[in-house]
């Protein structure tokens, strides 16, 4: 069993930026690719990042060089920095882990363990 906490969330500005942490407990993780989703009031959970367990990342075209996924193994944590924040990123942010560490998957189904989630506000 793996157990994920986000931190980090908050009220910024457009423009502005913010660092979500995931800290990962429990069964190691280190071999688990992990993903980052979003969640907005009224809408699906979307993917937004990916990193696998070898460090490669993948990302949604919406926020694409603005956001960086990276993961500290030997600290068992994942971030996701967050720059030139707008809007529409405004929605409760989840970690989640996929034991299969190798791919990087952008549907929910494929994860097997998930955070609370941090709730990201952006005003403009």
């Amino acid at each position: 069993q793996v157990q994920l906490v986000e931190s980090g969330g908050g009220l910024v500005q457009a423009g502005g930026s913010l660092r979500l942490s995931c800290a990962a407990s429990g069964r190691t993780s280190s071999t688990y690719a992990m993903g980052w989703f979003r969640q907005a009031p009224g809408k699906d959970r979307e993917f937004v990042a990916g990193i696998r367990w070898g460090g490669g990342t993948y990302y949604a075209d919406s926020v694409k060089g603005r956001f960086t996924v990276s993961r500290d193994n030997a600290k068992n944590t994942v971030y996701l920095q967050m720059n030139s924040l707008k809007p529409e990123d405004t929605a409760v942010y989840y970690c989640a882990a996929d034991r299969a560490g190798s791919r990087i998957a952008t549907m929910t189904y494929y994860y097997d363990y998930w955070g609370q989630g941090t709730q990201v506000t952006v005003s403009s």
